[in-house]
């Protein structure tokens, strides 16, 4: 009598490791969105203290940012203060995480999302100013965000590619605005 035992268990490996190639060369589609990042920068023809002055004042956004409409704000410059965006299609929270004068730092955080204002669903942002020398200083923004549809398949307008143009296109405008502002042109 002959079995057929080592050929179902061969034929068994066989299914097993067609099964686990098969899921190990699909890509992963129920993997959620990953964190994006953007940053901007600009020299000014500025020392860090004057250019701190402007761009240091939490709510003080409006007086540079060509896109900001207008700002209300509370809670000054401590850790706890907000601030509300209006920008051109609605408004944006702010929460002030970390503020460091003599770093010339300020960290904050969305508190309060508008997909439609901004493309991004949560986002944690770092200004910086510093020291270039020779009278001059440069400005950093940095962020780490994501996308406003944070779902598997997003709309393209709620994508990380709008995210991340959005979040870019935010910065570079308002570093734009306070170079202007500071230097007076």
């Amino acid at each position: 009598m002959t079995s057929h035992l080592p050929t179902r268990r061969v034929a068994a490996a066989l299914l097993a490791g067609l099964v686990f190639g098969l899921l190990a060369a699909t890509p992963g589609v129920a993997h959620g969105p990953t964190p994006q990042k953007a940053e901007a920068r600009t020299q000014i023809a500025a020392p860090a203290d004057a250019v701190w002055k402007v761009a240091g004042a939490f709510g003080g956004i409006g007086s540079w940012h060509p896109m900001v409409k207008s700002v209300v704000a509370t809670g000054g410059d401590a850790a706890g203060a907000e601030r509300v965006l209006t920008l051109e299609k609605g408004e944006l929270t702010d929460g002030l995480d970390d503020y460091d004068a003599a770093g010339r730092s300020l960290s904050y955080r969305l508190s309060k999302e508008n997909v439609e204002a901004l493309p991004v669903s949560f986002y944690t942002a770092t200004l910086t100013v510093s020291d270039a020398g020779a009278g001059r200083s440069e400005v950093v923004w940095t962020a780490r965000f994501y996308r406003g549809d944070t779902s598997n398949f997003p709309p393209d307008e709620l994508n990380d590619e709008a995210a991340i143009a959005a979040m870019t296109g935010f910065f570079e405008t308002g570093l734009k605005g306070l170079k202007a502002k500071v230097e007076g042109k």
